[in-house]
């Protein structure tokens, strides 16, 4: 039944890889389409790409690891290439939660404005060096992994089932160093996240107070393309805390009671890596009506899809009725 399930996951994960593929692919795209005409990175492009850059290869090498362990039923492969890969698995998660939070770490400073002078300081020397710490984020990512190779070993016999070179801790320092690792590739950038969204929840709660008080209740409050970015911050928060509480309940089946379900955290990191993708598609409001306005242009070659197509304008607010 275990071999049936995991089978399910590998055909499930592989059509996500697929839009994860599709959606990253799309935004880089867009972004160097954006540069070719403006002669500029912003910031939140470059972090953006980055993310982008890192959701592709994790999902493409996670899937190569998948399949070899499909294939591989026996495990007969030498052991060397699954620790490889799994490595550079590991490093690649840790960059895409670090990109994530950093993204969210740079909306949050554009929109709330905090009276730190050090604090702002510290700002302005992350955000003037964004390539830098996008570079060493990838950097500490392979840093902080490399060391699985000394206190992990590769464990194929689970409780009920073989997964390939899984690395599971079997001595005390094992056990100290994953929960370092996940304290610095989970916990750490959520708690910064965690931090952003509160920042920017205020920001929002403060901001909408005094709207509200301008024009006593007169009329809806609006922000415009602002809200566009709040949706997306806060969107991204919450889609990185559900990832966290089944990443961590995930590594602790792994590595407490050496389950077999290594291939489920690659199966949530795919629909992890889509969703954000989406998001971050929506947040930039050119981007979502390329998107859109293509997928439609894609709907009208087959008439009898039609009906899926989306609205491109939003509709016009109805007068109100004239009193007689």
């Amino acid at each position: 039944m275990l071999g049936t399930n995991k089978l399910v996951i590998w055909v499930m994960t592989g059509l996500f890889a697929v839009t994860t593929v599709f959606f990253n692919v799309y935004i880089l795209l867009m972004s160097v389409l954006r540069y070719r005409q403006k002669k500029q990175w912003s910031p939140s492009e470059t972090i953006i790409m980055a993310l982008s850059m890192a959701s592709v290869t994790h999902q493409v090498v996670c899937y190569v690891w998948m399949t070899m362990d499909e294939l591989d039923i026996k495990c007969l492969i030498v052991q060397t290439p699954y620790t490889v890969i799994l490595l550079i698995i590991y490093s690649l998660k840790f960059t895409i939660m670090w990109d994530t939070s950093f993204l969210t770490f740079y909306y949050s400073t554009k929109l709330v404005s905090t009276p730190n002078l050090c604090y702002t300081h510290i700002q302005t020397a992350i955000l003037k060096h964004v390539t830098l710490v996008v570079f060493l984020i990838l950097l500490c990512g392979l840093g902080t992994c490399m060391p699985m190779l000394v206190v992990f070993h590769a464990d194929n016999q689970t409780t009920t089932n073989k997964d390939c070179g899984v690395l599971i801790p079997n001595t005390k320092p094992g056990q100290v160093y994953e929960v370092i690792y996940l304290l610095l590739a989970d916990v750490l950038p959520g708690l910064l996240m965690a931090k952003c969204c509160i920042s920017i929840s205020m920001h929002l709660a403060i901001h909408l107070r005094n709207m509200r008080a301008s024009t006593n209740g007169a009329h809806r409050p609006k922000l415009g393309s602002q809200m566009r970015v709040i949706q997306m911050a806060l969107s991204l928060v919450a889609i990185f805390t559900v990832f966290l509480v089944v990443d961590l309940y995930v590594n602790y089946q792994i590595s407490v009671n050496h389950e077999n379900a290594i291939v489920l955290t690659f199966f949530v990191t795919s629909i992890y890596t889509t969703v954000t993708a989406m998001v971050l598609i929506y947040g930039k409001k050119t981007h979502w009506k390329t998107l859109i306005h293509e997928f439609n242009v894609c709907l009208d070659e087959y008439p009898c899809v039609s009906c899926l197509k989306v609205p491109e304008e939003k509709a016009p607010p109805s007068a109100p009725a004239k009193v007689k």
